[in-house]
């Protein structure tokens, strides 16, 4: 039988690779170690890298086995998942793993200037009725650029026609860098070595996703620090699902 959520939360406050911050925590504890994360953690000057809802981990984990010099921080709200990924990088004796339970709204209170070199946008929740709420709008956009260096790279892969299309609007809207960009990433991956890094690593939701037929989208583009960005102005076709299983509760066809 599995662990409880309970029995997972006293594992985790236990975890010397966990951090917890919730909204309710961090408005009166300061994060000391904004800006100190190589030398209070890591214990090292590698890059470090940041997946933003993160789940169960699963994606945190497998990069930084696929890049031991560099240094991965997987975040979520969701502690009891994120269990998965903080246990298995402790059994498996990987230092390049840490894990941070917050909210993503508040990431910048946990890094300084440059302390980030790339993030990673893995399936996120698409949010079709609030373009502030999605990982990918100029909203997080601004606050990315807090703490990840000027030119630094945000990859994005995901099942969601929406949310990569729009993706796509704002990146170009905003005349971003684009390094990256499919409709089909193991398509592409088996024809272009440059996409064997996005495709390398399958999650359990990901192969649902996939035998259900859906292609996985990529896009990896640069943030520059500097210049106005803007919301496009432009209406997209909804998906039909909300996540695995779920249909969509909207009658609505199209979104900004």
């Amino acid at each position: 039988m599995g662990k409880g959520k309970l029995a997972k939360f006293a594992d985790m406050e236990t975890y010397e690779n966990v951090f917890q911050y919730p909204y309710s925590v961090v408005e009166h504890v300061p994060f000391d170690m904004q800006g100190h994360w190589h030398e209070q953690y890591f214990h090292n000057q590698n890059p470090i890298v940041l997946e933003l809802g993160c789940g169960k981990g699963e994606y945190t984990v497998e990069l930084a086995k696929l890049h031991p010099d560099m240094n991965f921080i997987g975040v979520d709200i969701k502690g009891a998942r994120m269990w998965t990924g903080a246990t298995q990088a402790i059994n498996e004796g990987l230092k390049n793993v840490a894990f941070l339970r917050t909210n993503i709204e508040i990431i910048e209170r946990f890094f300084a200037e440059d302390e980030v070199q790339e993030i990673w946008l893995t399936f996120s929740d698409p949010q079709m009725k609030n373009p502030r709420k999605r990982l990918t709008s100029t909203y997080f956009m601004e606050r990315y650029r807090k703490f990840l260096i000027d030119g630094g790279i945000i990859h994005l892969k995901t099942d969601s026609n929406f949310l990569f299309t729009y993706t796509t609007y704002m990146v170009e809207h905003n005349h971003l860098p684009v390094l990256l960009s499919t409709r089909d990433l193991y398509s592409e991956s088996s024809e272009n070595s440059e996409y064997s890094e996005a495709s390398s690593i399958q999650t359990y939701y990901e192969s649902m996703w996939i035998a259900r037929g859906l292609n996985i989208k990529y896009m990896k583009w640069q943030l520059p620090r500097n210049g106005e960005l803007t919301e496009p102005d432009v209406e997209i076709e909804l998906d039909d699902y909300r996540s695995y299983h779920r249909s969509k509760r909207s009658s609505l066809d199209k979104a900004k």
